[in-house]
């Protein structure tokens, strides 16, 4: 082979190494360079489904009245995850704090009045209403780490209901239970 030929295969398999290399993502090549990067937390199987914040009809305070105010929460995988220490929690930091294991694929509503618990339904036993018209829902594990937000209102979207405060799926004071 040529002294050219040479040089020219050099330089296509340095520039192939070369290429390759950038390829590469940052964390793989073993050196950290990111030392301010925040890892992302681990997107958890347990979400905040829909949220009825205005309960249906006059607000009486009424334990009815406020058992029609509720926060869904559904652990989308297979396997049962235990609850025990989560807090649901609204912007004036009125928190509730869970103590029970949700099924895979299952959902339990979160009431503002007083009840029994079972596993579809536990209850905060507040005698006054927790979720305001403009207000934000959190869900966090038991180290306190945020697993979801919800937000309507003024602070965002309201991802339950139509112009009209009808749910957009199901009409009022329903949700869809997976």
């Amino acid at each position: 082979m040529s002294r050219t030929a040479r040089r020219i295969t050099a330089t296509v398999l340095a520039s192939g190494a070369l290429l390759a290399a950038a390829a590469l993502p940052a964390s793989a090549d073993g050196h950290d360079r990111g030392h301010d990067r925040v890892k992302p937390a681990p997107r958890s199987s347990v979400v905040l489904g829909k949220i009825q914040y205005d309960s249906p009809g006059r607000d009486n305070r009424s334990n009815r009245s406020l058992n029609d105010e509720w926060v869904t929460v559904t652990n989308t995988s297979r396997q049962a995850v235990n609850l025990r220490g989560w807090t649901l929690t609204d912007e004036s930091r009125r928190t509730y704090r869970f103590d029970l294991r949700l099924e895979g694929r299952s959902s339990v509503r979160v009431h503002t009045g007083v009840g029994r618990d079972s596993r579809t339904d536990v209850y905060q036993d507040r005698n006054n209403y927790v979720w305001d018209n403009s207000d934000t829902a959190t869900l966090r594990d038991s180290r306190g780490r945020k697993v979801d937000e919800k937000s309507w209102g003024r602070h965002g979207r309201d991802d339950n209901r139509g112009r009209d405060g009808r749910d957009d799926n199901r009409g009022p004071g329903r949700d869809n239970r997976h």
